[in-house]
C-alpha cells in the first residue's frame, strides 16, 4: 500500500528525505472517488517517474453549490486500494491544513475562467488553480498529470504554471469513457440507473451534431437541461444536467 500522509507538516518532512535521493516525481491531484479514468493518470505517471504522489483532497473552494460539496463520495479506504501498486505517496490534507489563513489568498484569471464553466459557476476556477498552486508547491513533482475531459481546467492549469514559471511540466492524458461512450466522472454514481442510460446519448449527440446550436436543441430533446455547447479549435465543449447531476465533455465533432 501507499504511503499515507495527513498533514502537510508529515508531508514536508517526506519530502524533504526525497530530496536527499533525487528521483523524477509524478503527481496526480484528485478529490478521490477513483475510476478507471484515475488509472489512466496514475499508470502513465507510474510509467515516466521514479515516485508517483497522488493527493485525495475534496477541495472546498471550487464547489458554488453546498449541496454538491456534501454530496461528494467520499471513499478513502476504496481509493488507497486502488492506488496500491501504482503510488508510493498519498497526501490526505485537511482543508484547514490546506487553507490555514482561511482563503485570503488565491489565484484568479481574469479571462477564459469566466466563460464556459466560469460562467455557470462563479469563483470554480479561483479554487481550482488556488488547489493546484498550493499543492504544486507542496509536491514539487516534475510532472503533473491531468484528464482532458475537464480540458477548460488542463488549459487554465497549463497557463498559469507558464505565467508563474513554476518548474513542472503539465501532461494532459486522453478522456477515459464507459463502452456506451460516457466520459467516466465520480459523478456518473449519482445518476438512477435511467438516467445513466440516458446519460450515454450526451457525446453521442455533441459528435453527431452539425454545430452548437443543433446539439443543443437535441439536448434539449433528449430531456437534458443545457448550460452551454460551444466550438472552441476545433473541439466541442459542453455542460449538461440530469437528475440534479452536471456533466461535462468534450469531443471532436
Amino acid at each position: 500500500m501507499p504511503r499515507v500522509h495527513r498533514s502537510v507538516r508529515e508531508w514536508g518532512a517526506e519530502r524533504a528525505a526525497l530530496d536527499a535521493k533525487p528521483r523524477s516525481i509524478g503527481f496526480v491531484p484528485t478529490m478521490g472517488a477513483l475510476h478507471a479514468g484515475h488509472r489512466s493518470l496514475l499508470e502513465r505517471a507510474r510509467a515516466q517517474n521514479e515516485c508517483v504522489v497522488m493527493s485525495i483532497f475534496v477541495n472546498p473552494t471550487q464547489f458554488d453549490n453546498p449541496g454538491d460539496l456534501a454530496g461528494y463520495p467520499r471513499t478513502l479506504e476504496a481509493d488507497l486500494a486502488f492506488a496500491d501498486g501504482l503510488v508510493d505517496h498519498v497526501l490526505v490534507p485537511e482543508a484547514g491544513d490546506i487553507y490555514p489563513e482561511g482563503y485570503r489568498f488565491r489565484v484568479t484569471e481574469s479571462d477564459f475562467s469566466r466563460q464556459l464553466e466560469g460562467a455557470h459557476r462563479p469563483g470554480h476556477f479561483d479554487g481550482v488553480l488556488t488547489v493546484v498552486l498550493k499543492l504544486l508547491n507542496l509536491v514539487r513533482p516534475h510532472r503533473a498529470y491531468f484528464g482532458e475531459k475537464d480540458r477548460q481546467q488542463l488549459e487554465l492549469v497549463r497557463d498559469m504554471v507558464r505565467a508563474l514559471f513554476l518548474p513542472v511540466e503539465i501532461i494532459p492524458c486522453p478522456t477515459v469513457r464507459d463502452p456506451d461512450g460516457l466520459a467516466l466522472s465520480s459523478r456518473n454514481r449519482r445518476l438512477s440507473p435511467a438516467a445513466r442510460a440516458r446519460a450515454a446519448s450526451f457525446p453521442r449527440i455533441l459528435r453527431e451534431s452539425a454545430g452548437p446550436a443543433e446539439a443543443r436543441a437535441a439536448l434539449g430533446l433528449a430531456g437534458f437541461g443545457v448550460d452551454y455547447v460551444e466550438d472552441r479549435g476545433g473541439v466541442r465543449l459542453a455542460a449538461i444536467r440530469l437528475e440534479e447531476v452536471r456533466l461535462i465533455d468534450n469531443v471532436r465533432p
